[in-house]
């Protein structure tokens, strides 16, 4: 009876070793979601502005969406996400290009899941030339 106990149980402790280590392995493809919808409004708040273009933009595990050149943009967001935001995607405003001074504000949104996390970001620029500026032409928004 001990014999038949003690290979039920070095039985029982396998199958739990071999689950553990099928386990183990899921967990080492898993990833952090970033899916994130781009917007580009009309307005100088992101709750009362009108949307112009929107676009979807999935990060990982691969780069893809209906943005127009979604590793692009999924690599200027990574490289400017500071502290939950993405505040690094504004630029100091290049000096050699100049703006007109009226207000028609353009309001710039990030909304969605960044590396598994919550995320919502907007920017109000004064107008459409000055956030060409300060974005520097960059991917994330040029759609």
């Amino acid at each position: 009876m001990l014999r038949r106990f003690a290979a039920v149980s070095a039985s029982a402790l396998l199958c739990l070793v071999g689950t553990a280590g099928a386990a183990e392995a899921r967990t080492e493809s898993l990833y952090a979601p970033s899916a994130v919808v781009l917007s580009i409004s009309k307005g100088a708040d992101a709750g009362s502005a009108v949307v112009q273009r929107a676009v979807t933009l999935s990060c990982a595990p691969t780069a893809s969406g209906t943005h127009p050149a979604p590793e692009a943009a999924c690599a200027e967001l990574k490289a400017t996400h500071e502290g939950g935001t993405f505040g690094g995607l504004l630029a100091s405003p290049a000096t050699d290009r100049m703006c007109p001074q009226h207000f028609d504000p353009v309001t710039v949104t990030v909304d969605g899941v960044w590396e598994g996390a919550r995320t919502s970001w907007q920017y109000t620029f004064g107008n459409a030339c000055t956030m060409g500026v300060t974005l520097n032409e960059g991917a994330a928004f040029s759609f």
